[in-house]
């Protein structure tokens, strides 16, 4: 039966954030996370829809792919569709070609996990190796209880940890604009959507003020369901504020609010040439398994 890609609406993102916690729940880990689809979702449903590719054999869907920023698809697959040699053709020659509305012209890359037979067939099409990312992960059943430990070590960095609400939107905002370099503070409407995703009634989003009450730090945790791994994205700590431990303190308080989901662990990606990302992580618990390489065309 030939392979099929569609384009879904927005009707269909239950549908999809189903399917990938069922896949997460196989116990292997996949490019795509629900929260991935939940945070891409602050951009509206609409535009979240339009930015995935669903490809099918049947009724049985085989992978979903998320352009996930100009000229970048990631793509994750069903388990034991790694080595699906077909499946893998139809997707490289999808992504090879603009004409198929997977990719735009121009370079692009594409990143999957967990498969041997889409980097084979995306190489013979001309794309080559490029960004490594590390890949992080926290078993929080070997990770302590933050309890007594966590508070004490927010009263000495002098910040208090709130779960964030309606009224917060506009200081997280601000602190991911300065965390990340944007030009403009993201528009708190874009918060409101995404609290509309699937995934967000598995969401946490946390806030760190100081004792001025100015915000200092956020991480958004992302729970696939009790027993499985949940997803850290995004964690930012303000530039004003760096160099204070700040981010592994919004980590553990992420790795805690998790722990209460009923999450197994968290997962996190960081460009592997980002040595301070990679630092801070490890610190707050994670441990760094094998790095993966996007793969690109020119």
């Amino acid at each position: 039966m030939d392979i099929r890609r569609i384009t879904p609406e927005a009707r269909d993102l239950p549908a999809l954030d189903d399917t990938l916690r069922r896949w997460w729940a196989h116990g292997s880990a996949h490019e795509l996370h629900p929260g991935d689809l939940g945070w891409h979702q602050r951009l509206g449903a609409e535009a979240t829809a339009a930015a995935l590719r669903v490809w099918s054999r049947g009724e049985e869907v085989l992978g979903i792919g998320l352009l996930d920023g100009p000229g970048l698809a990631r793509v994750a697959l069903a388990p034991g569709a790694g080595s699906d040699r077909e499946l893998a053709r139809s997707i490289a020659a999808d992504a090879t070609d603009p004409e198929r509305d997977v990719l735009p012209e121009g370079p692009a890359s594409l990143a999957v996990r967990g498969s041997e037979a889409l980097p084979e067939a995306l190489r013979e099409r001309g794309w080559r190796t490029d960004e490594a990312w590390a890949l992080l992960h926290c078993d929080l059943a070997q990770h302590p209880a933050g309890g007594g430990a966590a508070a004490a070590e927010q009263e000495r960095s002098g910040v208090r940890t709130v779960v964030a609400g309606p009224e917060d939107t506009r200081a997280v905002g601000e602190v991911l604009a300065s965390a990340f370099g944007m030009r403009t503070v993201p528009d708190p409407r874009r918060w409101q959507a995404m609290a509309a995703a699937p995934a967000a009634r598995r969401a946490r989003c946390l806030l760190a003020r100081d004792r001025d009450g100015a915000p200092v730090a956020t991480v958004t945790v992302w729970s696939a369901g009790p027993g499985l791994p949940g997803l850290v994205e995004p964690m930012g700590v303000h530039a004003e504020h760096r160099g204070r431990g700040l981010g592994r303190l919004i980590t553990r308080a992420g790795l805690e609010a998790l722990r209460e989901m009923g999450a197994s662990g968290a997962v996190v990606a960081t460009p592997a040439a980002n040595a301070a990302a990679v630092a801070t992580y490890r610190s707050a618990g994670f441990a760094r398994g094998a790095d993966t390489h996007d793969l690109s065309r020119a």
